[in-house]
């Protein structure tokens, strides 16, 4: 049989569309259906890179006896949290303030009135480790439903009530100083791991936003730590197993505080934020290493991500067939002394496993290793490595591949314009800005509407059912601005401009505060609302810098105050958790460099001193510094208005705060002036 999810858009919800237990997705209906049968209703809440999700559906949702107690006693509702963040959220926010921990997959039961009443994470199918197994968990909700509904109810109406009362209140809508931002990064100098590289401790996290935020302080104040920390974390990410040394890319998180074993799933956002992250640590510092992940991370995106449409997929698996037909974690990514020797001969296997630290016992399961790039004496011939790292890589693609979640999330592709057009432009890869204008034109095409709302998702071009969250209208405008900056097109400019209408007018309230989701979206138990960076920059802070930086290109008071308003959180929040609000941090500091706004003007797009000028401004470490780029006397964008050649030769505008540099036709004073 097949139950309800068999027409839904995501793989996640489409891997459970043949299990026994009546799934249905989430939806009015549902709860109407719970109501007529006067039962409770099961949320099983997961994402299909999700490991310990598979293993609680093979155990329990595909089992017979398991699935017909479900039936005859729930309504069962699966939800993919990376299609429905904001009922994630909310129920998330639920199981923390309940159990003080939480997790996925999620599993809460809900009155009727999807009110929450009993949470828990993952459950066994028997009971172990002082858990109940998940049918004793049934058999209990069941029974307190059965024999105790008024218990039930007033427990449910009780979180219900404390939710709502966990409004947040951020004092004054300023946003931060000099004293704060300089309070955050001396919490991030405790929190730094000196020896290791990163914040905290395992897992170990990669801390994109943070870096941001570091760099683009040492470009404002000169820190010399504020760099150290963040090229020396990105050189030990980059040096650890967390990254993939054949493919390029980097996994979702460390286990270990050493970076060494990866949980091996490749997540967009990820890859994303983290490409980008590099190619400006390399426009600050030139390092080459720099330059190398961010050109092999984009590579590995278009290589591994691109979709037949010209989006972006969500994730790759972590697990995969190890060739026994077993599915094992990391399976496509470890490798043996042995694996190495059949691949490349016992002389090439040895100086492959001294590269890449590969060891007799190994340095993850089972004997076999993750391939990093330990830091050692002696020097290697270039050409040797090329040519083991070129037939390893060979080998591996013969491996059976790990799962593709394809869906296109809206904010995650536009996190990955914005990575893929700047670095394209630094590196002189038009093909990777190609790549980027690809998949905005998708957005454009199947992800708005005639009002320019937003749908979250899409798969196979096919638009999903679910609208767009404040992450979304955020990180897409982010992407087209960047694009804008990168392709002199004011196209991207306009679309960014319709979005953040939408932020102004939908997600933000009187005080200025802003809500993850808009106010005539779905009503859920509560409105969600985060202003912290997860693993992606909270829309919350991600619109204060797209509003930031559409308010420097067109000069628009409306954008630039609401920006301002919303940075009221980071002065709050910056010197208390300064990791999680990297992203908040990085835009105040755009906030107080001014941003400043730079116009090139050209006799035509094609012309070469005009073009060197264009890249020289995109290559400025000016925070959140804007540029347009066009023909003297185009309407293409506001600032190059008046804007004249001089002396008929190509010219570069710098300005901040209302007041403006003498035009220069020099890229070395450009330079010099967006670099200061």
């Amino acid at each position: 049989m097949s139950n309800r999810l068999a027409h839904e858009t995501s793989p996640y919800l489409l891997q459970h569309a043949d299990n026994p237990v009546d799934w249905w997705p989430w939806s009015d209906e549902a709860f109407e259906e719970a109501r007529r049968r006067d039962v409770p209703v099961l949320l099983s809440v997961g994402y299909s890179s999700c490991h310990w999700c598979h293993v609680m559906a093979h155990e329990s949702f595909e089992d017979g006896p398991t699935a017909e107690f479900l039936n005859s006693h729930f309504v069962s509702v699966k939800v993919d949290r990376e299609e429905r963040p904001d009922v994630d959220a909310v129920y998330m926010e639920a199981v923390q303030a309940a159990t003080g921990q939480g997790g996925w997959p999620m599993t809460v039961f809900l009155t009727p009135d999807a009110e929450p009443f009993y949470f828990g994470t993952y459950y066994p199918p028997e009971p172990r480790h002082g858990m109940p197994s998940f049918r004793q968990v049934l058999q209990g909700v069941h029974q307190a439903w059965a024999e105790r509904r008024d218990e039930v109810t007033e427990v449910a109406g009780k979180i219900v009530r404390d939710l709502a009362g966990r409004e947040i209140s951020y004092g004054d809508a300023q946003p931060p100083g000099e004293a704060e931002l300089g309070q955050a990064l001396l919490g991030l100098t405790r929190e730094y791991d000196a020896q290791r590289g990163g914040f905290g401790g395992a897992p170990k996290f990669p801390p994109s936003m943070v870096v941001e935020f570091l760099l683009r302080h040492h470009a404002r104040t000169g820190a010399d730590g504020a760099l150290q920390m963040a090229a020396d974390t990105c050189e030990r990410m980059a040096r650890g197993g967390i990254y993939d040394q054949l493919g390029g890319g980097f996994a979702r998180y460390s286990v270990d505080r050493e970076w060494v074993v990866p949980h091996f799933e490749k997540m967009l956002y990820d890859n994303a934020l983290l490409c980008r992250v590099y190619a400006h640590l390399w426009r600050s510092t030139g390092s080459d290493l720099a330059r190398r992940v961010a050109l092999e991370t984009a590579d590995f995106m278009v290589r591994e991500l691109r979709t037949a449409e010209g989006g972006f997929a969500s994730a790759l698996d972590a697990d995969s067939d190890d060739g026994t037909g077993k599915h094992v974690e990391g399976a496509y990514y470890v490798w043996t002394p042995a694996q190495l020797t059949e691949v490349l001969g016992a002389e090439d296997a040895e100086l492959a496993a001294r590269y890449f630290g590969v060891t007799q016992e190994g340095t993850f399961e089972h004997g076999s290793s993750v391939l990093q790039l330990p830091q050692q004496e002696g020097v290697f011939d270039a050409e040797r490595i090329a040519s083991v790292r070129e037939r390893l890589l060979a080998a591996r693609a013969g491996r059976p591949a790990p799962g593709r979640d394809d869906k296109v999330v809206a904010a995650w592709n536009g996190l990955a314009i914005a990575a893929l057009a700047e670095t394209g432009a630094y590196f002189e890869r038009p093909d990777l800005v190609e790549a980027a204008v690809a998949a905005a034109d998708l957005l454009v095409r199947l992800h708005l509407d005639e009002q320019v709302r937003l749908t979250r998702t899409s798969k196979d071009g096919r638009a999903g059912g679910n609208a767009g969250v404040l992450e979304d209208y955020a990180d897409v405008a982010e992407g087209f601005l960047a694009l804008a900056s990168v392709t002199g097109e004011g196209v991207w400019l306009d679309f960014a401009g319709l979005l953040l209408d939408h932020v102004l007018t939908r997600f933000t309230d009187d005080s200025g505060s802003l809500y993850d989701t808009a106010a005539d979206a779905e009503q859920l138990i509560r409105r969600p609302q985060d202003p912290t960076d997860n693993a992606t920059p909270s829309g919350w802070t991600a619109a204060a810098g797209a509003l930031l930086s559409y308010a420097a290109h067109t000069g628009s008071e409306p954008h630039r105050t609401a920006a301002e308003h919303a940075l009221g959180v980071v002065k709050a929040l910056g010197p208390r958790v300064p990791r999680f609000v990297g992203w908040g941090l990085a835009a105040a500091e755009a906030l107080l460099d001014g941003p400043r706004e730079v116009a090139v003007v050209g006799p035509g797009p094609a012309d070469s001193a005009a073009r060197g000028l264009h890249r020289t401004a995109l290559l400025g470490t000016a925070p959140g510094a804007v540029v347009a780029f066009g023909v003297e006397g185009s309407d293409e964008f506001p600032l190059l208005a008046d804007r004249p050649l001089v002396g008929g030769a190509p010219a570069a505008y710098v300005c901040r705060n209302f007041t403006c540099d003498a035009p220069t036709t020099d890229p070395e004073r450009l330079r010099a002036a967006l670099n200061s």
